[in-house]
């Protein structure tokens, strides 16, 4: 397995069962993804914080025993603890942050065999759709240099779709596997709330919209993963129905005929890219030769009050954020230990009240009665993952005059006014607009997935978002090894310029 066309051929699973074969070593297996990711992160820049000398020593003692045993795998570096190893969560201020202890999940991403060879890019807490942080500076989308990977997953879906590691961790808490598993061509699942451990530092991550697993290439590499972490913590908020069977075994039944809603109109009542408006329509046309019942038809839910109700959460949460940075700090934040409009969204979040915070998680509780109706009628709601194509790097940026202000508003402490004032929903909005779709199964807790099955007229990616009742990623998981079969994209690759 000396070259890297060879090793891009498997995916995790395939590769694990090498291992298992003594086709090839775990030691093997890591010598070349880490000169897969010494020849292509430079221009890529998805890896932040190598872990090659504990990957060469994992590998050595690493049995075939776990579904993706000696599998290279890289963490996304937010919430990812891994002893002693920083976790950074893109934050300037936690740059020398090491934690003693594993998350509950990184221990089963172990367990599963996996060999952890670094830490992937992630904008600040994660908190907006492109991966830009000035910690680490910009990931770049291997099928185009110039545009981004999306966010907040964008250094795990950057390696994946570059060929480092066949799949890597994310989370998913407005879209953020599912956004980058678009804009790279990846698959992408958000699994339903609670499926997946969330100690031992949280109960629910940004009370129930954000939930962690993978970004793939293969379908059943998800199915798989999901298989090997889906079980309930200590101390778990809540336990929810696990699965009648294994979801890798899912992968391999027919879906049957479903019912299936489709709709390309932005829930906010913005554009939608004509390119991805065409890619939805030849979507469900396909899914209607395959048999299945395809409407058109939308949800009755309020878009636009459903993302001011997102903002109210998002501010709360960064509020939060930059609060717990002092015990780590052991002293006072100040404006320079986080981005400028990090430190904007937390004085926002001061200067939002209880009761705003309330009426936002109850309309979150009307919206998931909604779409349990809908689900009633249909078993699968459609539409594009993303409005418009992957932007390009720094659209989205601060512009030099903008963080001026936004530093003045921060000094005097205008969080009242400025909220007052309407600007912050505007710009929310403008931003949103990008990426309008996913944030409902969020909201909801359902599950919902990105499968990349169109391609733009400028050729990049194109995700297209399948929406399923709570804990029914079985059905997501037959349809989309339906799709895959149907439309294959496994061993479609950007050309090799990194």
């Amino acid at each position: 397995m000396g070259n890297f066309k060879e090793y891009e051929q498997y995916d995790g699973l395939e590769l694990a069962e090498l291992v298992r074969k003594r086709e090839v070593t775990p030691e093997e297996l890591c010598e070349v993804a880490i000169e897969r990711i010494e020849e292509s992160n430079p221009e890529i820049n998805a890896v932040v914080t190598p872990m090659f000398d504990k990957a060469r020593a994992a590998a050595k003692a690493i049995k075939p025993e776990g579904p993706f045993a000696g599998v290279p795998f890289l963490l996304k570096d937010l919430m990812a603890a891994y002893a002693g190893v920083t976790l950074n969560n893109g934050c300037k201020g936690l740059r020398n942050y090491v934690p003693a202890y594993d998350s509950e999940l990184v221990k089963r991403f172990k367990i599963a065999g996996v060999n952890i060879l670094g830490k992937t890019n992630t904008p600040e807490f994660g908190l907006v759709a492109y991966t830009e942080p000035e910690l680490h500076g910009a990931t770049r989308n291997p099928w185009n240099t110039d545009h981004t990977p999306g966010g907040s997953s964008g250094g795990s879906a950057a390696a994946v779709a570059s060929g480092m590691v066949p799949l890597a961790s994310g989370g998913d808490g407005g879209g953020s596997i599912r956004i980058p598993s678009s804009c790279c061509g990846l698959f992408g699942l958000k699994p339903t709330r609670g499926r997946t451990p969330t100690g031992p530092d949280y109960g629910e991550l940004w009370e129930g919209a954000a939930i962690e697993h993978v970004i793939t290439r293969s379908v059943r590499d998800s199915a798989a993963m999901l298989d090997a972490t889906c079980a309930p913590d200590i101390g778990a908020p809540y336990i929810i129905q696990q699965p009648e069977r294994p979801y890798l075994d899912e992968v391999e039944r027919e879906p049957g005929k479903l019912r299936i809603a489709f709709n390309s109109q932005s829930p906010l009542g913005t554009t939608v890219h004509p390119d991805i408006v065409k890619a939805t329509l030849e979507t469900a046309l396909m899914l209607q030769k395959l048999g299945h019942d395809v409407d058109e038809d939308v949800p009755e839910v309020d878009g636009r009050s459903l993302a001011m109700s997102y903002l109210s959460m998002y501010f709360g949460e960064v509020a939060a954020d930059i609060d717990e940075l002092q015990g780590v700090l052991d002293r006072k934040v100040c404006q320079d230990d986080v981005e400028t409009a990090t430190w904007t969204l937390g004085m926002l979040g001061r200067a939002t009240s209880a009761f705003s915070f309330v009426k936002a998680i109850r309309m979150w509780g009307r919206a998931s009665r909604s779409m349990a109706r809908f689900h009633e009628k249909y078993d699968v709601y459609l539409t594009p993952t993303l409005a418009h194509p992957p932007i390009r790097v720094g659209e989205l940026k601060l512009k030099p005059l903008e963080k001026a202000a936004l530093r003045m508003v921060n000094t005097l402490g205008m969080g009242k006014l400025l909220k007052r004032t309407g600007i912050v929903e505007k710009l929310a909005i403008e931003n949103l607009s990008k990426t309008p779709f996913t944030q409902l199964a969020n909201f909801t807790g359902q599950p919902a997935m990105s499968v990349p099955l169109q391609w733009t007229s400028d050729g990049l990616p194109c995700g297209m978002q399948f929406m399923a009742p709570m804990g029914d990623e079985a059905t997501l998981f037959r349809l989309a090894r339906q799709l895959e079969e149907e439309k294959p994209w496994f061993d479609k690759r950007p050309a090799r310029n990194v």
